[in-house]
């Protein structure tokens, strides 16, 4: 791939867009195949693999959202990245469809004779139902599809208009954006997470999936920028100072997601009651202890450890590492909330788990590769660019 530093348009991607779009038909081919062989197990592994996947593209909405809001500096230079990441929240939809489509196959309370015998499920039922389930989930893409394509038109049109006067437009559309992303964003995670197991609630669970959403596109994030100029782009633009703020921001969102899960777990462990505790209980139960243990240990205190100094978030080698670390364990995260619903005792991977990742992620991938090549890499008219190339951290 090359980059032009006059337009800053980069080429050549034509190798890794077809590579990914093979990957992901592969993998799509695989879905098939799992979807008429191995059904209860292929939508778990979809669900998971769905829900990876959507975390990215809404953290990279949600950091789009931030930067315009606080009117940040430092992150100009890779703002139309992570631009190029949420546009492709609108293709997710389609993925979405074949949850919609068979929902008997995942959530509980979307059977009726199952809703009849039970008392608080018929409580439940004015919401938890598959007509009002499946609306919801189109207004959440709705939400999320217009904000981003807003937000990404109106950058484009900064490369040619005027810098600042659509800075402020961009900025005083995040100030009620950012309000819809958080409301669609929690009950997105209740409906489609929390409602696997619909006699379990728990108030906290949207800023618990919020954080992993915001650790994944941190990760993500670093580790494309690693990549790129592995390639030979963006050498000169994007510093090391650049990856320090993205350690910092990796390091204080590995404390926020510890601290949502250590609270969420302390409240019920101290309360005490049946029907909140039972949640925590099908995680302790064979080897799913293990995987809960692992967790601790992957998600905050190897990360926190190795990022709580400054040198190792001023070492591109090290935070590309820790990218695909943190990446690997908010997999693992999503697979610890979804899959105990299926597997009851014991957890084991699955050859589902990796055909539903790499055909809906290669899709992804795809998509975002066709952006990057389509417009200009950096927003070459925002009035901030240059002092974000020299930024330096203090």
């Amino acid at each position: 791939m090359k980059l032009d530093k006059d337009t800053f348009n980069l080429s050549e991607l034509e190798g890794l867009r077809k590579f990914a779009l093979l990957l992901g038909a592969l993998g799509l081919a695989g879905c098939v195949f799992g979807f008429c062989t191995h059904r209860d197990q292929f939508f778990y592994s979809y669900l998971t693999s769905l829900i990876f996947w959507l975390s990215i593209g809404l953290g990279s909405l949600f950091f789009v959202l931030l930067h315009h809001l606080v009117d940040a500096t430092w992150s100009v230079i890779i703002r139309r990245l992570l631009e190029n990441v949420m546009i492709t929240l609108p293709v997710l939809l389609f993925f979405f469809i074949p949850i919609l489509l068979n929902l008997h196959d995942l959530y509980h309370w979307s059977h009726a004779d199952a809703v009849a015998q039970d008392e608080l499920l018929q409580q439940k039922e004015p919401f938890l139902n598959p007509a009002f389930f499946s609306i919801r989930a189109v207004i959440y893409f709705l939400i999320w599809g217009v904000l981003a394509n807003k937000l990404y038109n109106t950058s484009l049109k900064q490369d040619n208009g005027d810098g600042r006067g659509l800075a402020l437009k961009m900025r005083n559309i995040s100030g009620p954006g950012m309000l819809l992303f958080a409301l669609t964003c929690t009950f997105a995670s209740f409906d489609w997470i929390m409602s696997l197991d619909p006699h379990w609630y728990s108030t906290i669970f949207g800023v618990y999936f919020f954080a992993g959403c915001f650790l994944a596109i941190l990760a993500f994030t670093t580790l494309t920028l690693s990549f790129l100029q592995s390639k030979g782009v963006l050498t000169d633009e994007v510093t090391i100072e650049h990856y320090h703020d993205l350690g910092k921001l990796m390091f204080a969102f590995t404390v926020f997601w510890a601290y949502i899960a250590f609270s969420q777990y302390f409240l019920i462990w101290y309360g005490n009651i049946p029907e909140e505790t039972i949640w925590y209980l099908h995680r302790w139960e064979g080897n799913w202890k293990y995987l809960s243990l692992f967790l601790v240990l992957g998600h905050f205190v190897i990360p926190f450890t190795i990022l709580l100094s400054r040198v190792p978030k001023r070492n591109i080698r090290v935070m590309t590492i820790m990218s695909v670390w943190m990446l690997v364990v908010h997999w693992l995260d999503i697979f610890w909330l979804v899959m105990p619903n299926l597997q009851k005792h014991h957890f084991h991977f699955s050859w589902l788990d990796i055909a539903t990742f790499i055909g809906i992620g290669g899709t992804f991938i795809y998509f975002v590769c066709k952006r990057l090549s389509s417009q200009p890499i950096v927003p070459v008219n925002d009035p901030k660019l240059q002092a974000s190339i020299k930024f330096v951290n203090v």
